[in-house]
C-alpha cells in the first residue's frame, strides 16, 4: 500500500513538472513571436523613415547605367572614342574571364566523370592563327557597332559602371565612364587631365537637386557611383565640376573654427606657425577634436513655413539643442540629429521658397530622400559666416580624420603638379636662353636675284 502511494505521488510530480515546462515553452514561443512582430514593425517604420521613392514595377529589375542623359544610347554616343574602346575592352575581358571559368569547370567535371575510362587520342590542335584572324574580323569597327556591343555587354555583365555627364561652370560638359571602385578623388584627377585646369584643392564635384533647391560637394574619399545610385531613374539632379573655396577652409584657416568666440579682426592676423599648431592639436591624434560650436539657429517646423529660434550645440555624435526651461549642461541637452545616416546640404533662395529668416540655410537628410519629406531637418543661420562655421564643422564631426587625410592628399596633388609645371617652365626657359647656333662652316644662302662671284 505504501509503495502504491509513493508511485502515485511520483507520477503526479512528474506530470506537474512536464506541464510546467510545457507552459514555459509556450510562453517563450509567444514572447519570441511577439519579438518578431515588433522587429517587423520596426523595420517597416525604418523603411518609411528613409522615405524611399516609389519604384515603377516595370522598371524595378532594370539597372541604371547613365547619369545626366535621357538613355544609355545617348550617353555612349557622348563618350570619346578612346573611352568607348576602353569600356568595350574592359567588358570583353570580364566576359572572357567568365567564359574561361565556366569552360574550366566543365573540363574539370568531364575529367572526373571520365577518370575510370581508358585514355583516348587527343584531338588535333586547332588552327590558332586562323581563329585569331576570324576574331579580328568580327571585332566592331565603327562607333555604332562599338555602342551596340557595349550595350549588350553592359546588360549581360550587370557591372556597376556609370556614364556620367559632368557640367562645367562655362556651360560645357564632359562625359566620363565611372567605375564603382573609383573615388571622387580619382574622378577629379581624370577631369584635371581632360580640362587641363590647375589642380587646386578647391575643385569639387557637386550634386544639385532642383526640386529641393540644394547642393552638396562630394567628399574626396566617397565612391562616386554609390551616392549617384540613390538618385531616382528620372531625376533632374545634376553633377557640376566647380571651384569651392570653402572646401577645406577648416584646415587652411583653423583659427576661424577653434577660436570662433574671439573677434574676427584678431583672427585675421594669425601667422602660419600658429595655424600649424592648431592643426596638430586638433587633427594630429588618432581622433579629431570637433569645434565646440554653439549658438541660436532657426528651426523650420514640420510641414509649415514657420521658423523658430532654438539654441543648438555641436558635438562629435550630432547636433543637440537646449529644451525650453533647461540649462546648457550636458544632462539637459536633447538630441536633434545624429550624423551617421545623414548628409549636410546647402540651400538656394529659401527665403522665398520657405519664408526663411535669411538665405543662409542648410539641411540634413538621408541621401535616399530626393523630394520634400518631414524627415528633413531645416536650419537657418543669421549670416554667411555662421553658415560657413556650421557647415564645415558638421563635415568635420561626421567624417573625422578621413576629412583631414583628404586635405593632405589634395595638397600633395597640388605640390606634384607645381613641381612638374616648374620643371616644364625651366626646360622652356633653357631652350630660349641657349638657342641653337648654326655650325661654323655654315654659309647662309644668298638673297634671291644675286649670284655668287
Amino acid at each position: 500500500m505504501i509503495l502504491s502511494v509513493t508511485t502515485d505521488i511520483n507520477y503526479d510530480y512528474k506530470t506537474e513538472k512536464f506541464n510546467s515546462v510545457h507552459t514555459m515553452m509556450d510562453d517563450i514561443d509567444a514572447m519570441f513571436s511577439h519579438l518578431l512582430g515588433e522587429m517587423d514593425h520596426l523595420s517597416q517604420s525604418l523603411t518609411t523613415a528613409v522615405d524611399t521613392p516609389d519604384v515603377d514595377p516595370v522598371s524595378q529589375g532594370e539597372t541604371t547605367f547613365s547619369i545626366g542623359f535621357t538613355d544609355l544610347n545617348e550617353s555612349l554616343n557622348e563618350l570619346e572614342d578612346h573611352d568607348l574602346d576602353a569600356l568595350v575592352a574592359d567588358l570583353g575581358s570580364k566576359s572572357t574571364k567568365k567564359t574561361n571559368s565556366a569552360t574550366d569547370n566543365q573540363i574539370a567535371a568531364s575529367a572526373v566523370t571520365q577518370e575510370s575510362e581508358p585514355a583516348t587520342a587527343l584531338p588535333p590542335p586547332s588552327n590558332t592563327a586562323k581563329t585569331s584572324g576570324v576574331l579580328q574580323a568580327m571585332e566592331p569597327q565603327t562607333k555604332a557597332e562599338k555602342i551596340k556591343l557595349a550595350l549588350d555587354k553592359l546588360k549581360e555583365a550587370k557591372v556597376r559602371k556609370l556614364i556620367v555627364k559632368v557640367l562645367m561652370s562655362d556651360g560645357s560638359s564632359k562625359t566620363l565612364m565611372v567605375d564603382e571602385r573609383q573615388t571622387v578623388r580619382e574622378v577629379l584627377d581624370t577631369l584635371f587631365e581632360k580640362t587641363h585646369c590647375d589642380c587646386s584643392i578647391d575643385w569639387s564635384l557637386c550634386e544639385t537637386n532642383p526640386e529641393l533647391q540644394i547642393e552638396r560637394g562630394f567628399e574626396d574619399h566617397e565612391y562616386l557611383v554609390e551616392p549617384l545610385s540613390a538618385w531616382t531613374r528620372h531625376s533632374e539632379n545634376k553633377i557640376y565640376f566647380m571651384s569651392r573655396p570653402q572646401k577645406y577652409v577648416i584646415f587652411t584657416d583653423p583659427q576661424l573654427f577653434y577660436m570662433w568666440k574671439k573677434k574676427k579682426a584678431s583672427l585675421r592676423g594669425i601667422n602660419e606657425q600658429a595655424k600649424q599648431l592648431l592643426l596638430k592639436e586638433h587633427f594630429g591624434g588618432s581622433t579629431l577634436i570637433v569645434p565646440d560650436l554653439e549658438g541660436t539657429l532657426y528651426l523650420k517646423e514640420d510641414g509649415k513655413k514657420i521658423w523658430k529660434p532654438r539654441y543648438f550645440m555641436l558635438r562629435a555624435s550630432g547636433i543637440y539643442y537646449v529644451p525650453k526651461g533647461k540649462t546648457k549642461s550636458s544632462s539637459d541637452l536633447a538630441c536633434f540629429v545624429r550624423f551617421e545616416k545623414v548628409n549636410i546640404y546647402t540651400t538656394n533662395d529659401y527665403k522665398q521658397k520657405y519664408r526663411a529668416p535669411t538665405n543662409f540655410c542648410f539641411l540634413l537628410k538621408h541621401p535616399c530622400i530626393q523630394k520634400e519629406s518631414h524627415y528633413i531637418k531645416f536650419l537657418c543661420c543669421e549670416d554667411e559666416h555662421t553658415l560657413m562655421l556650421w557647415a564645415n564643422s558638421i563635415r568635420a564631426a561626421k567624417y573625422g580624420t578621413v576629412l583631414y587625410k583628404n586635405y593632405q592628399a589634395a595638397m600633395k596633388r597640388v605640390s606634384t603638379f607645381q613641381t612638374l609645371q616648374s620643371a616644364a617652365h625651366k626646360d622652356r626657359s633653357n631652350v630660349e636662353e641657349y638657342p641653337q647656333e648654326p655650325p661654323p662652316d655654315f654659309i647662309p644662302p644668298l638673297p634671291p636675284g644675286l649670284t655668287q662671284v
